[in-house]
């Protein structure tokens, strides 16, 4: 269990959507909406790599869809802004290798209902996926990752929508935040880290000065102050980027996708695959589970671990820290509240979520590949919907 420190400082990183290895899990994840808007029963792990005028997509892939491959590839490509050969990538000019098969019969019938040993929808791994929330924004997320993720989007943004104005800047993109905590509770930004892809003649002076700008917008006043020190393209300049720059590949960036290092990681990735794979669906279900406590106030923060075996529904293990911040004398009884409130099973958590019709509700696996995971409305395990009911099971333990 993590202990309070009087003070100390805490740094989270983020990437643009024109990073190498966020390129390739938006291709991933594109390729995933692709084949559940025509046949949501598809059974998707696609991995993608990317480099120098090369794009490689591999993987288990069963499904009815008719998809075209590469179209989808270079459509993502191109959407995120590598579309002049100039940049360093051209969505139009690279070469696109495919090499996909269809999924394992072994691994098939352990998660398909009415089949397998147990007979039932289990498992698409073992594992263990953890789910995280805080209330120290209203996001119910950690500051440090919520404002790198702010940053790097806010500059995507402008990037697209003014391309005169800003037009020295290029996809690729990093930013790092850190912050400072008493107690526990954030009190102020201390450093600022961006570095941006750019044109050869971009003056360095406005991109330190859109930095300063972009923090301003982005980061709520009380956690701003004179004293932040910024560190814009701190290697003098960055003009050899995206997958020109570095190889991608899918499922590299598993922190800047989750809490920035706050909490716990069960270490698998998210994008590329179907929600049959818990690595993935469970660790959203954890963090609905996570931000419905904490909304409900039963608890400062919160970390949810679950644990599977292959092949089997029902959760090994279930494990609930409130960081002694809970309302509740014992965890071990929000163990048993998650346990009456929310089904756990590979079914329950497509079922709840509704993960397998992303397109009818108004939301994309492809919009979870950049900018975070978690702490956007957008997605259905960040609904605050469970609160009434977890407050009212909770009344029962608190009134023993």
């Amino acid at each position: 269990m993590s202990k309070i420190h009087a003070e100390h400082v805490f740094t989270s990183e983020s990437v643009s959507e024109g990073h190498p290895d966020k390129v390739c899990d938006q291709i991933s994840d594109a390729i995933l909406d692709a084949c559940l808007e025509q046949d949501p029963e598809s059974r998707v792990a696609c991995e993608t790599l990317v480099t120098t005028d090369l794009i490689v997509i591999s993987g288990e892939i069963s499904t009815k869809a008719k998809v075209n491959w590469e179209k989808i590839a270079r459509k993502v490509v191109a959407d995120i802004g590598y579309a002049d050969k100039s940049v360093g990538f051209s969505a139009d000019e690279c070469k696109v290798f495919v090499c996909i098969h269809s999924q394992s019969p072994d691994i098939s019938q352990g998660v398909t209902s009415g089949q397998g040993l147990h007979r039932e929808q289990g498992a698409g791994d073992q594992g263990m996926m953890f789910g995280y929330a805080s209330k120290e924004t209203p996001e119910l997320m950690p500051c440090p990752i919520l404002f790198s993720h702010r940053m790097v989007e806010e500059f995507a943004r402008l990037r697209k929508t003014q391309p005169k104005k800003y037009h020295f800047l290029r996809p690729d993109a990093k930013s790092q935040v850190s912050v400072r905590y008493d107690m526990g509770k954030p009190v102020r930004v201390e450093t600022i880290v961006l570095s941006h892809q750019h044109t050869p003649d971009m003056k360095r002076k406005d991109l330190e000065n859109l930095v300063r700008e972009v923090a301003r917008k982005v980061i709520p006043a009380k956690f701003m102050n004179n004293d932040i020190v910024y560190h814009v393209n701190p290697t003098g300049k960055f003009e050899v980027g995206g997958p020109n720059g570095d190889t991608g590949l899918t499922g590299r960036k598993i922190i800047v996708d989750t809490y920035g290092g706050v909490g716990s990681h069960g270490g698998g990735a998210f994008s590329g695959k179907d929600p049959s794979k818990v690595d993935r669906s469970a660790a959203y279900m954890c963090r609905y589970i996570a931000k419905n406590i904490v909304a409900a106030g039963l608890a400062e923060k919160c970390e949810i671990q679950v644990a599977y075996a292959i092949g089997v529904a029902e959760p090994l293990s279930i494990n609930v820290d409130t960081y002694k911040t809970g309302l509740l004398e014992d965890d071990s009884i929000l163990e048993k509240i998650v346990r009456s409130v929310f089904d756990l099973t590979p079914a329950g958590i497509i079922r709840t979520l509704d993960l397998k019709r992303p397109s009818k509700n108004g939301w994309s696996y492809n919009k979870t590949a950049a900018y975070g995971h978690f702490g956007r409305n957008i997605f259905p395990w960040e609904k605050m919907n469970k609160v009434a009911e977890l407050k009212k099971t909770a009344a029962k333990y608190l009134k023993k």
